[in-house]
């Protein structure tokens, strides 16, 4: 247990320090038009096309000087993508995608739009891809006569710019104002960055930063691409008061009741401010067999018609967090501590992880990957593709409820923890109360999801049921990502002899026969700052 505390001690430290993120801008300076549609990179310079001027501008990407301009192929011009030796631009009007000489500006090869509406383009080394508005695809084609090689799901409903840095493509959504790292191969978003301005529209890659120029700020901007593992936003400073409610509706007596409350802590997206205090005063603290630790209030006697209150109240300072995970930066299942793996590779009631379906199902996802962010996306993939949410009351063991296909957030969890730990990926959950709507409000459904271990990452949040989503951006929205609605009381493995298999309150008691008790337990939040 003192090999986990120090490591994520170190992990915890490591985080803290990161204050930039990736996507922040290094860079930047005024485009040369109003009406900037396409951006691409040649080696040294930047290309630039306005979609009024019909113009496309060579730009030194250093000082924004304009080096030259050449007419645009046709009175659209949207996309840009440089392949080496020439430019390709995508012409709404025309209808056509052509190939033009740089030094000369004259057409060398078109042909006809191979999808109704496509936007962006970009050039991987052997075919052009386009993303399309229409089709909502990214698709690979032939820069021979436009034959789509394949197509994958575009993030979202509103591709825009693309761009391809030789292993991930780019994409732009201007509703959104966000961009996204797309895996070329499947179509998985792996990050999800915030746009510099209200419209991003073209993306170039340099080797080095994205580039993207928005529409309407009429600005160039150089993002940065560094090893920042995460980064905090939006702040909420919060009271949250815990309340669990015993009622003996009777008649007969309690003789024995025992309330655990989980203890928030510390953690990179949630800073405890000051005590927690407790009502009774003066609970006895506890630590489980995880590590985790609990409040707990004992009563000797609770005669019929009675009721006992006992109270956590937390202030908090709770952030967004995103994490900004690299696959190829993610270690293999060989470089997780083995110190980690024994205890969060362990079976357990609700996971059964030696099951025969669950073992046939590991090796039908997993197969013979090895690299621990792999491992994990092709699980949540799988999950949120073969599952839908249904509250419909109890818990049952993973693979039944696999097998069923639908469950509450809880049980979506335990699929995914076992599924994990079956593939040798170390998992446990988070559980929380959570901000339903306005600042001040109650909650009293809870929610809970899943963490993996990842070299070189740490622990990372995997939410599969709120990543029960149509389009690959909302998806990621819950792989490496938690916003600021929820204080964690619980992490935890399983089997807790405190906290069992629940979270954030627990209770046993020892009545006698026939004796109706009640529990309810109701979280209640309250701005503790007025914006």
């Amino acid at each position: 247990m003192k090999r986990i505390v120090i490591l994520l001690t170190l992990v915890f430290i490591w985080g803290s320090a990161a204050h930039a993120k990736c996507g922040d801008v290094v860079h930047s300076f005024n485009a040369p038009s109003k009406y900037m549609t396409g951006l691409t990179f040649d080696g040294k310079s930047l290309w630039a096309a306005d979609r009024k001027s019909d113009l496309l501008y060579k730009i030194d990407p250093e000082s924004g000087k304009v080096l030259k301009t050449i007419s645009s192929p046709g009175y659209w011009p949207l996309g840009l993508a440089w392949d080496g030796k020439y430019l390709w631009n995508i012409d709404r009007n025309a209808k056509k995608i052509f190939q033009l000489d740089p030094n000369t500006g004259w057409i060398v090869h078109s042909f006809d739009f191979p999808t109704p509406s496509p936007q962006g383009i970009t050039f991987d080394g052997i075919f052009l891809w386009i993303s399309d508005r229409s089709t909502h695809t990214l698709n690979q084609i032939s820069p021979d006569d436009g034959t789509t090689i394949r197509s994958i799901p575009a993030p979202t409903s509103r591709p825009n710019g693309l761009t391809f840095d030789g292993k991930y493509l780019w994409v732009t959504d201007r509703l959104k104002n966000e961009i996204y790292m797309v895996y070329p191969e499947t179509g998985d978003v792996i990050m999800v960055l915030p746009s510099p301005g209200p419209y991003p529209n073209g993306l170039a890659w340099d080797a080095h930063f994205i580039w993207n120029v928005d529409y309407e700020t009429n600005k160039i901007y150089r993002l940065k691409l560094d090893n920042t593992p995460y980064s905090l936003q939006n702040e909420r400073d919060a009271e949250i008061t815990v309340t669990h409610i015993t009622r003996n509706q009777g008649p007969g007596t309690i003789h024995r009741l025992n309330v655990i409350f989980a203890i928030p802590q510390n953690l990179p997206q949630q800073k405890i401010v000051g005590s927690i205090s407790y009502s009774p005063k003066s609970p006895k603290f506890v630590t489980d067999q995880w590590g985790e630790k609990f409040a707990e209030f004992d009563t000797k006697e609770l005669p019929a018609e009675k009721t006992k209150e006992d109270i956590m109240k937390v202030k908090a300072k709770i952030y967004d967090i995103r994490y900004y995970i690299f696959p190829e930066r993610v270690g293999s299942l060989n470089d997780i501590p083995d110190a980690v793996k024994d205890h969060y590779l362990a079976d357990g009631e609700k996971y059964q992880i030696h099951d025969p379906y669950f073992r046939k199902i590991v090796k039908q996802v997993v197969g013979d990957e090895t690299n621990a962010y792999w491992v994990a996306r092709k699980i949540f993939s799988y999950v949120i593709d073969h599952m839908h949410y249904e509250l419909s009351g109890g818990w049952n063991v993973a693979p039944t409820v696999l097998k069923r296909g639908s469950g509450s957030c809880s049980e979506y969890t335990f699929v995914y923890v076992a599924l994990c730990r079956a593939a040798g990926l170390p998992a446990r959950y988070q559980g929380s109360v959570v901000v339903r709507g306005d600042n001040t409000s109650f909650d009293d459904v809870f929610h809970r999801w899943a963490e993996v271990y990842l070299p070189n990452y740490g622990w990372v949040p995997v939410d599969p049921s709120g990543g029960d989503q149509r389009w690959g951006r909302d998806q990621a929205n819950f792989f490496g990502h938690l916003s600021n609605r929820f204080l964690i009381t619980t992490i935890n493995g399983g089997g807790s002899k405190d906290m069992g298999w629940t979270y954030n309150t627990n209770e046993h008691w020892v009545s006698d026969p026939k004796t109706d008790v009640k529990i309810e337990t109701v979280a209640d939040w309250v701005s503790t700052v007025q914006k």
